[in-house]
This record gives C-alpha cells, sequence and structure tokens, in this order.
C-alpha cells in the first residue's frame, strides 16, 4: 500500500520535473480542486437535510390519512352503538343524545382533515397545471411533471438543460427555466429540491472524477440559474446530485439510458398545518 501511495507522487515530481506544469500553475489548481472539494462537501450536506424534510412532508401525508381513516372507523363505532341504543333504548334519552353529539363532533372532525388534505392536492395541482399549460408542445418532449403524494416532480432531460457532455446550461433551456422560477416565484412557501441522475456509463472529463460529481454539479449548474438569471430565492433552493444509482430505466438500453439522464425538480409544500395536526387528540368517545 505504501508503494501505490508513492505513485501519485512520484508521477506529480516527474510532471514538475519535466516542467510540463509550473509549480504556481500546480498549486493554484489544488487550491481550486479544495474549493470544489468544500462545494462538494456542502452540496451533500444540503441535500441530505432535503431529502430529509422531503420525507417528513411524506410522512405527514401518509399520518393524515391515517388519520381520516381512523375517525371514520370511530364514526362508524359510533353510529353503530347509536343504532343499538336507538333500537332497544336501553340506554335512555341522555345517552343517545351524547352519542348523537359525539357522532356529530367526529363528523366535522373527519371534515376538518378532508378540507386539509384536498387544500394540499390542490395547491399542487395548480401548481402542475399553470406549469404544464405554459410549456410549448416541443418543452413537453423534454419535460415530464407529475405529482406524487403531495410533491410536485418536474423532470427535465439532459439533452434540453445542457450542452453535450457538459454540466453548463445550454441557451435553448432557458425558456422553459424562466417558466419553472415563474411557478416557484408564484409560491413563496416552498422549497425547492434540484436532484441530478446520470447513466451507468463512466464520466471521462477534465476535473469531474465520476457520474456523482457530473450530477451534482448539472443540479448546481440549475440552482445558480434559478437564482442569478430568474432571482429564485437561494435560501428555498438545494442541489444535491444521485448520480447513476436512482434509474428510472433500464441502463442497458440507449432509451433507458436517456432516461435516466435526468434533473429532478422537486417543490414541496411546507405544511406546517400538518405538524399541528399530528398530535391532535381524537374526539373523546
Amino acid at each position: 500500500m505504501k508503494y501505490l501511495k508513492l505513485v501519485p507522487l512520484l508521477f506529480l515530481g516527474a510532471i514538475l520535473a519535466t516542467g510540463c506544469v509550473s509549480k504556481k500553475d500546480y498549486m493554484a489548481l489544488q487550491a481550486d480542486n479544495a474549493k470544489l472539494q468544500d462545494a462538494n462537501k456542502d452540496l451533500t450536506t444540503r441535500y441530505a437535510s432535503t431529502t430529509q424534510d422531503l420525507n417528513i412532508a411524506k410522512s405527514r401525508n401518509t399520518s393524515l390519512e391515517e388519520q381520516i381513516a381512523t375517525a371514520k372507523a370511530n364514526q362508524a363505532a359510533l353510529q353503530n352503538a347509536l343504532d343499538k341504543c336507538l333500537a332497544g333504548n336501553n340506554q335512555g334519552n341522555v345517552n343517545i343524545a351524547k352519542l348523537a353529539d359525539q357522532i356529530n363532533a367526529s363528523s366535522k372532525y373527519i371534515q376538518h382533515l378532508v378540507e386539509l388534505k384536498n387544500k394540499s392536492d390542490s395547491l399542487n395541482m395548480v401548481l402542475t397545471n399553470n406549469l404544464t399549460r405554459s410549456l410549448t408542445p416541443d418543452e413537453t418532449k423534454d419535460v415530464d411533471v407529475k405529482v406524487l403524494k403531495g410533491v410536485v416532480y418536474i423532470s427535465l432531460s439532459d439533452n434540453m438543460l445542457y450542452k453535450s457532455g457538459s454540466y453548463e446550461i445550454s441557451d435553448k433551456a432557458g425558456a422553459t427555466l424562466s417558466k419553472i422560477a415563474k411557478i416557484i416565484k408564484d409560491y413563496q412557501d416552498y422549497d425547492v429540491l434540484i436532484e441530478g441522475n446520470t447513466d451507468n456509463v463512466p464520466i471521462s472529463q477534465p476535473n469531474i472524477r465520476n457520474n456523482w460529481d457530473l450530477s451534482a454539479l448539472r443540479a448546481s449548474s440549475v440552482v445558480q440559474s434559478l437564482q442569478n438569471t430568474y432571482s429564485v430565492d437561494p435560501k428555498r433552493l438545494t442541489a444535491g446530485g444521485r448520480g447513476e444509482y436512482n434509474p428510472i430505466a433500464d441502463n442497458s438500453t440507449a432509451g433507458g439510458k436517456a432516461q435516466n439522464r435526468r434533473t429532478q425538480i422537486i417543490i414541496t409544500p411546507k405544511l406546517d398545518q400538518f405538524m399541528q395536526l399530528i398530535g391532535k387528540p381524537q374526539p373523546q368517545q
């Protein structure tokens, strides 16, 4: 292992000795590399944090659906008890009135839960419809919009977004990004995660070590474009890369590779009202 570690040093020494790279240039490259490493660490940390927030949002939505199901089951049990009480009239009018009040409270609680869920779903559908209506037929070929469990996913192809074999934003991507930026700015309470994805073909570019780097750099390019060109608040943006490890198609075909080379813009509502809802006591039986 010691000999292996010496190889890069010997190779570097040979380069410096032959004058291919001056010491000054080498030091500058080393400084640039350190900056890239720090930037990558920062992106990784922010990506992990946003992924956690996204999972929390999904669990909130699931929790709300479970609360609705539980509340409906409680209401059914109350109604069954009332029916038995009315049939036998053994418990007296006081118990009948108490059961009727409990059923009424349960109905209002269910209605409240459903309204909150519908509000969240409606906001996402409006956001999605506003975006898809603004896209041209040509843009829709490279843009896929979906709403899954209250989260909006906008998937953009690399052919549309980036220059060939690069992480630089292409000129033709501007029109689409401007429309997405407008939607993001219209919905101030939404957080935005930009997620880069690649196929499984190894990258061979200077200063890009692998597909992890490429996916993170592409996501960072989109974030900086939204911030610098379209004035999206950077506090709402997070860039992250998933490399080749989140495929949606088979990498053994050219078509599958093309689908996997994508950048997702994930728009997540801050559902603070769901946090208040979790832990809210159920109506007393």
